[in-house]
């Protein structure tokens, strides 16, 4: 899975203001680490509506039915995100892994993907948190603030 490119685009198209070059930067290569050990492929089908904006479902605990969470599932391939695909209002658009990853990090009411591996299988998958991501990147963000600079003179 050679995910570089995406972390290079992620990068090269990082809002120039601020500390946000110095920050992708970071966090780029930390989403390709997470990616290349816990998902098996390169992009993600993502159901979204005629608008743009992805499907989110809410999932309730069958033993706690207070316990919620939202997530949005990643399907490895096209049929199983048709074949999932409840309404005719949306459509399935392939997401590259690395910004699907990124923008998990800044969806407020999103707490976690479902990336659904298997082909054929729309019961099992590898979950990632938005909390776990959101921890690991301020975590690389602190390390990265308390080395002291390089000095290339």
């Amino acid at each position: 899975m050679d995910l570089q490119p995406q972390v290079q685009t992620l990068i090269d198209e990082a809002p120039q203001e601020g500390g946000m070059p110095a920050a992708i930067r970071i966090i780029a290569p930390l989403l390709k680490e997470l990616a290349e050990q816990h998902l098996k492929f390169e992009q993600y089908y993502i159901l979204q509506n005629l608008q743009g904006n992805w499907q989110l479902t809410t999932l309730q605990h069958r033993q706690k039915p207070g316990l919620e969470k939202t997530v949005v599932y990643g399907f490895a391939n096209l049929q199983d995100a048709t074949r999932s695909s409840r309404s005719a209002d949306l459509v399935a658009l392939p997401v590259p892994v690395i910004p699907l990853l990124f923008q998990l990090l800044a969806l407020e009411p999103v707490d976690s993907i479902l990336f659904l591996e298997t082909a054929g299988d729309l019961d099992t998958g590898e979950e990632i948190t938005r909390q776990e991501l959101q921890q690991l990147v301020q975590k690389a963000l602190k390390q990265q603030q308390s080395s002291p600079p390089i000095d290339i003179a």
